[in-house]
């Protein structure tokens, strides 16, 4: 039973879209549970999903306008953008111009954006992040279908027999996807699991099969299984020749590509490619889930369309339990495409061609149209950093931190005659660089839609007052247009109006030649408008192109010959550098590093090396690793372990100059794009990685925020205060003042010292309160971590316990955390199963509950099961 005043809204992380039911309490807090009605996922939520009421504090938020670090009016403000906007434009030309949004925009906030610039200033300047998520994604679909189209949705992961995961981590970066998946296999013990991906992840958990490509590896890996497909006979020729084109010099491409060359392009035994192949040869209902992996790279459109190549030579497409699939990272990353947020697109998936210029023009007034496409994000930050982008505005996205060459991006954006950054958050790496700062609305304040990997619209709806004098992006911009002159087509009043005026322009003379049509929309009512899957004529469709009409000149879908690239050989005494997510977190922290829990799991930067690599290079376990190239460095936690490939890293994407020292991966990242897409590649770099010489490896817990200049550190919340991993070059010359200086207090700590070890502990207990506790080594430092975190919410603590550096017989702790849902440590699962004979994953969460939520830990459990599997049964 929904409570009266619980809000039905949509999760602001990735691209699931998941609903969620939102409810504000007495207190202030915000109850957060999953819809069980929304059809994305039933109820469940993620670990992010779940700790969203966590995130809703406003510390740290942009609560007013500022220029130049001083608090103003939001009329001076306005009047500034539009005044230097306005100026720039008139001495420079509109290409000097340009907005840089995100997928965490509503599409009622991208439409405006969208139609100011390219509509009004005449200008296609404007890209968004959304280019170095899905971009090759998008080039795919229009090269094979005319359209930037998701067939399928994700009943078809349910109703599959087969699923091929390429380049997709799902079970930490989409996990309730994954936990259909899980469910579904459960449900059909029949359906398999492939894993194509360079690095073991968690989602090999469930996968029959994981294939460790060399980077770059799946084009080669599947032009190879189209030929393979032909081979055995396999291809459909009447649906080949009556819905295609283009079969006949895709195949003479991939003739070529024997089990044998292919496997010298993977890295791959021929034996596992021939059951990959056989595998997806004799299963007719095959779905392909890609995402990062395959859109991150430099040939990231072309693996697009060789996975497409074998679904539309099979006829698996758009029929249920097959078709290619495309997941994407963001809320609303499809909503900024549909609106023509990218670049190289005008609108409603309208190119720049001259009867969507001259349509769109007469349907916006306007005679100012752009009529190119504009910069994209690598060439638009060149742009900038050359001088020839003089005015840019940044919404909702953090470029300093996650564009590649990070620190080309930064001194770009100091050097830039003018920036304004609209976003909630003051404390970012790139609202430091910005001229004027406007505060924009967050999740649980906004108002809008976004559109999810499936094609479904839902609503973003308010249960929290705009906080200070935030307000929504799109009454920002069109309050910037107005002062610029075109008041009269930016006299918006509320988000739905927006929508409407979106929805007719996708109808707009579309008599069915163009996919994305919200026709069917005309008159529902926005505010309880449910959630819907485009295109929307007569009734929504769930499934697109299984009638074989396509959006092509010919209406036939399109093969495209393949050639894949050379195998990737980095210098001699280098790594390939591979980038991503964890479990826990999500982009640049912005969010999620205001949830304790949610940094329980990995609360720092961290490098996966292999062990031999590690033992070569003589970096040890929890030592500091410095990544380097000739774009910057990078410093980072070692985790060794097989899960890498040797001569490969995976560091998250993360860390900020907000929360470490020198965690800033995408500094050595590359500003190499796929020459189609122009989406980064960002899981390609080539980097030196060295130990760190460290004289003092530390860890401290503190009730207070505390001040860290360390030549290493890592900071994190904690439930009753802050934790903070820190390393030293030298020791300290004068320890009192090195305490004074990190916690903010000149009241003597009590210490111990071991002479042997070189280990010290120093804290500082008041009122049977821990403040601060310090503990240092030469060896990285063994304190329990959550044992010294939970401290700071109890009020019986002594100095003798706090310095002791563990806990006593009568505080059991409960190890790093596994599951942050429930707040289950790594200890208290290893004793389900020792202590309590445990031997399975449901045993262990009927016990202890971990892994009932969101199940994205399940992997991890499963392994703490097996290993002390193997140890009882070594032991007997």
């Amino acid at each position: 039973m929904v409570e009266q005043s619980t809000v039905r809204t949509t999760c602001p992380y990735c691209g699931v879209g998941c609903g969620v039911l939102a409810t504000p309490q007495a207190d202030g807090t915000v109850k957060i549970a999953g819809d069980p009605d929304h059809p994305a996922n039933f109820g469940r939520l993620c670990s992010k999903g779940s700790a969203l009421g966590e995130t809703l504090s406003l510390d740290g938020r942009l609560l007013h306008p500022q220029i130049a670090d001083k608090r103003v009016t939001w009329d001076e403000a306005l009047d500034e953008v539009a005044k230097n906007f306005k100026q720039t434009i008139s001495e420079f030309g509109p290409n000097s111009v340009a907005i840089y949004g995100s997928g965490q925009l509503l599409t009622e906030d991208y439409y405006v954006a969208n139609k100011l610039m390219k509509g009004f200033v005449g200008t296609g300047n404007i890209d968004t992040n959304s280019r170095l998520c899905m971009a090759s994604s998008v080039a795919g679909h229009k090269r094979a279908f005319g359209s930037d189209t998701v067939p399928g949705n994700y009943e078809d992961l349910e109703e599959a027999d087969l699923i091929v995961l390429v380049g997709s981590n799902l079970g930490w970066c989409h996990p309730v996807l994954y936990q259909r998946i899980v469910a579904a296999r459960t449900a059909r013990p029949e359906m398999k699991v492939v894993l194509i991906d360079p690095r073991r992840t968690v989602s090999a958990d469930i996968a029959e099969m994981h294939l460790p490509v060399a980077p770059d590896g799946d084009s080669a890996l599947f032009v190879g299984l189209l030929a393979h497909l032909d081979q055995v006979g396999v291809t459909d020729s009447d649906y080949i020749a009556a819905y295609t084109s283009g079969f006949e010099a895709a195949l003479l491409t991939a003739e070529d590509w024997t089990v044998e060359r292919v496997a010298e392009a993977t890295g791959l035994s021929p034996l596992s490619i021939t059951r990959f192949y056989d595998l997806f040869a004799r299963t007719k209902k095959v779905v392909t889930v890609y995402s990062q992996g395959v859109n991150q790279s430099a040939a990231g459109s072309d693996k697009v369309n060789a996975i497409i190549n074998c679904h539309l030579a099979t006829g698996r497409i758009g029929k249920p339990g097959m078709g290619p699939f495309s997941v994407t990272g963001q809320p609303n990353a499809m909503g900024g495409r549909e609106v023509g947020g990218l670049a190289n697109m005008l609108a409603a998936h309208m190119d720049f061609t001259p009867d969507a210029i001259d349509r769109v023009s007469r349907f916006w007034g306007s005679t100012n149209i752009a009529t190119e496409p504009g910069l994209k994000a690598v060439d638009l930050f060149a742009a900038i950093a050359r001088g020839e982008i003089k005015a840019v505005w940044i919404m909702a996205t953090n470029p300093v931190d996650s564009m590649p060459e990070a620190d080309a991006v930064r001194a770009a954006l100091k050097a830039c005659p003018f920036v304004v950054v609209s976003d909630m958050n003051r404390n970012t790496d790139t609202m430091e660089l910005a001229h004027v700062r406007l505060p924009a609305a967050g999740w649980g304040e906004k108002n809008g839609t976004v559109t999810n990997s499936e094609r479904r619209i839902s609503r973003q709806r308010p249960f929290l007052a705009l906080p200070g004098e935030a307000r929504p992006d799109w009454w920002i911009v069109k309050e910037v247009a107005r002062r610029l002159g075109h008041g009269k087509a930016f006299a918006y009043f509320s988000p739905g109006q927006i929508f409407a005026e979106h929805a007719a322009l996708s109808a707009f003379e579309n008599d069915g030649s163009r996919d994305f049509d919200l026709n069917g929309l005309s008159g529902v009512d926005y505010e309880t408008m449910a959630p819907v899957q485009w295109p929307v004529r007569k009734r929504p469709a769930a499934r697109m192109f299984g009638d074989g009409k396509f959006f092509t000149p010919d209406g036939k879908a399109r093969f495209l010959p393949i050639q894949p690239p050379p195998p990737f050989a980095p210098a001699p005494g280098s790594f390939i550098l591979n980038t991503g997510r964890v479990r826990d977190h999500w982009h640049t922290m912005t969010r999620t590093g205001k949830a304790a829990r949610l940094s329980a799991h990995m609360a720092e930067p961290f490098v996966e090396i292999h062990p031999d690599d590690a033992n070569r290079l003589g970096i040890r376990r929890a030592s500091l690793v410095c990544l380097s190239n000739t774009h910057g460095t990078a410093l980072v936690r070692a985790l060794v372990t097989d899960r890498q490939q040797r001569g490969h890293l995976f560091v998250p994407m993360h860390w900020t100059d907000q929360f470490a020292s020198n965690g800033r991966v995408d500094v050595l990242v590359t500003g190499k794009v796929d020459p189609v897409s122009n989406q980064p590649a960002l899981k390609m770099a080539q980097v030196h990685a060295e130990p760190v010489g460290v004289r003092l490896y530390g860890f401290l817990v503190a009730a207070g925020k505390p001040a860290l200049d360390t030549d290493y550190w890592a900071a994190a919340p904690a439930p009753k205060g802050w934790r903070a991993e820190i390393a030293l070059f030298d020791e300290p010359a004068n320890w009192d003042d090195f305490l004074a200086d990190t916690f903010g207090t000149t009241t003597p700590f009590q210490s111990i010292r071991d002479e042997r070890s070189g280990r010290r502990a120093f804290v500082l207990v008041e009122d049977g309160q821990l403040v601060a506790a310090l503990y240092t080594s030469p060896d990285p430092v063994l304190v329990s971590r959550q044992w010294a975190v939970d401290m700071l919410g109890e009020r019986d603590i002594t100095a003798s316990i706090a310095l002791a550096g563990r806990p006593g017989a009568d505080r059991p702790d409960g190890g790093a955390i596994v599951c942050s849902c429930m707040g289950v440590g790594i200890n208290t699962i290893t004793e389900a199963v020792t202590r309590h004979g445990c031997t399975s994953v449901e045993a262990v969460g009927a016990l202890t509950r971990a892994g009932t939520n969101c199940g994205s830990c399940r992997a991890e459990i499963r392994g703490i099961v097996d290993a002390n599997r193997f140890v009882a049964e070594a032991a007997e």
